[in-house]
């Protein structure tokens, strides 16, 4: 009996690309013919595809695969982002996908599924993609990026380490094959991230590779009710629980909340009390809070275009290498914010009376990402912080018992109508629907309701911790939804009872004046602004600049 197949059939891989390859290095226009070479028919091929770094000419070349050769492929990899990763599946290269994020292609991916063109495993958050890497989507051809390479293989990723080392890990040391695109070969790597024993082939790429500009939000975008949903988020929740540990998801009310703590949470006398440490892409928006003393540190799942300059100058905050450019990773990060953050805010595009979110609609796939393990309450913790013994507490309606456990706040922070006035609130998610119409086990859930612990609107805010029962629960969901249909169909006599015993509160019990929200204490109502405010280290993507 053999225990070595992998190897084996590793090393039969490797002979199969003797002759295109010089060493380890490929040229760019044998990227194709080295992915026939190497990748058998039915091979779980796992590529990067992350949240924002894309391995885009190694993409392209997989789709331009003869089909009759390469076929009936697994892919695994936590971002569809680019057309090629759907080519793959319309040319018949690849059949089964399980991923977790799909934003740019969630139209077309939702077509594609509908029309039996994928077959689809399951949509993960991040960390539970990762893990199964490891026990059953273990990748037989890894197909990554970075930014540069030596000759020996060792590669420098830079600010965008992202999901690499991850893939990498499993890939490598359970005798998969690993092939790098970089924008650069280098007598000698800046920093080796990824050591060369562990790559088995490296290729320049014609052009670097893609970044999507994905946490970037233009402060000229941002609205009145956003800055009032981001002034009740600081009041009644910041403040109150003393939330020193955090993560926010994208969206412009989350930029809103950081563009507005030098301005409103000063006022509010929070500086030192709030928001200190973060789990978080580097969001431009906020650098006017680090600037202002806000921030003392912030771990990074990916990078954000345009500010590596600024991070590599601020390494109090950052997490940096001795190069200076900041070191993230996806895995890590996504742990640090299950584990050892006390809030998760953050936005979707549907909520039902349960408090059951989801991104999924009718004509959209988009994926999760990592807000269903960010927004999460992690039963395995056992370190306390206040704000995680006080929702605890509330959630436990028995304050004087000796055996409670901490609670994890969990906010869904959104408007009522999104967009295209699409209602945020409804009574039954389409998510629903999607699972039955593909037949599948589970519906696609974002955050399950028994995760969510707030609920903020325009309207005010759902306090659902403490909440006594389902119905109470539902109504309190109702009571913020506004003018949407499950809001009209509150029992108003309940809200009223819930409100009375701070379940729910308007903006006027936190003393908050709507009239108040003004774009004017935005820090930075501007790109230009967040330039200023960084001392022109931050250099914004060309489409963001208009001066």
């Amino acid at each position: 009996m053999s225990w070595q197949k992998r190897r084996t059939a590793r090393d039969q891989r490797l002979s199969s690309a003797r002759g295109i390859a010089r060493g380890k290095i490929i040229s760019a226009s044998d990227a194709t013919a080295l992915l026939e070479a190497v990748i058998r028919p039915g091979d779980r091929v796992c590529l990067e595809g992350d949240n924002q770094k894309q391995a885009d000419a190694l993409a392209r070349a997989l789709a331009a695969c003869d089909p009759s050769r390469v076929f009936d492929l697994h892919m695994v990899q936590s971002g569809i982002v680019l057309p090629a990763h759907l080519d793959v599946f319309e040319r018949r290269i690849a059949r089964r996908l399980d991923y977790s994020y799909s934003g740019p292609q969630s139209a077309r991916i939702a077509r594609m599924l509908y029309a039996g063109e994928i077959e689809l495993g399951a949509v993960h958050t991040y960390l539970e993609l990762f893990a199964r890497y490891f026990i059953d989507l273990t990748p037989d051809i890894a197909l990554i990026a970075a930014v540069s390479a030596d000759r020996e293989g060792n590669l420098y990723t830079g600010a965008n380490t992202e999901d690499t080392p991850t893939i990498v890990e499993a890939t490598a040391f359970h005798d998969g094959i690993v092939i790098a695109q970089v924008n650069e070969i280098v007598e000698r790597v800046p920093r080796v991230d990824i050591p060369g024993d562990r790559v088995h082939f490296i290729m320049r790429s014609p052009n670097p590779f893609f970044v999507e500009p994905l946490f970037t939000r233009d402060p000229g975008a941002i609205t009145e009710s956003q800055i009032l949903m981001a002034m009740m988020a600081i009041k009644g929740i910041y403040a109150e629980y003393g939330i020193e540990r955090l993560n926010h998801g994208i969206g412009f009310a989350t930029a809103a909340i950081e563009l507005i703590l030098p301005t409103y949470g000063e006022a509010l006398g929070l500086k030192g009390k709030i928001a200190r440490r973060w789990a978080l892409n580097p969001h431009p928006t906020l650098i006017p809070a680090i600037e202002a003393g806000w921030v003392e540190q912030v771990h990074c799942f990916g990078s954000e275009v345009g500010m590596d300059a600024y991070m590599s100058a601020r390494p109090d905050v950052f997490f940096t290498g001795a190069d200076g450019s900041l070191r993230s990773n996806r895995a890590i990060c996504q742990t640090a914010g299950l584990y050892a953050c006390d809030l998760f805010i953050g936005s979707t595009l549907q909520i039902d009376v349960a408090g059951h979110s989801s991104t999924m609609t009718e004509s959209r796939v988009a994926g999760f990402g990592g807000a269903p393990n960010m927004g999460s309450d992690p039963h395995g913790r056992r370190h306390s912080s206040p704000s995680w013994v006080r929702a605890g507490r509330e959630a436990s309606h028995a304050a004087a018992s000796k055996l409670i456990r901490g609670r994890k706040l969990v906010v869904q922070l959104v408007e009522t109508f999104g967009e295209k006035m699409a209602p945020t609130f409804v009574e039954s998610l389409d998510a629903l629907k999607f699972a039955e119409r593909l037949k599948l086990d589970i519906a696609p859930i974002m955050i399950y309701g028994d995760d969510v612990t707030h609920v903020v609107t325009e309207e005010g805010i759902a306090n659902l911790l403490l909440c006594l029962d389902e119905d109470e629960r539902e109504q309190a969901t109702r009571g913020v939804a506004g003018y949407t249909a499950v809001g009209r169909a509150r029992d108003r006599a309940m809200v009223a009872r819930l409100r009375e015993r701070r379940v729910v509160r308007r903006p006027e019990d936190l003393g908050i004046d709507p009239l108040d929200a003004d774009r004017k204490l935005l820090a930075a109502r501007s790109i230009r602004d967040l330039v200023r405010w960084s001392g022109g280290l931050y250099r914004p993507p060309a489409r963001f600049r208009n001066w």
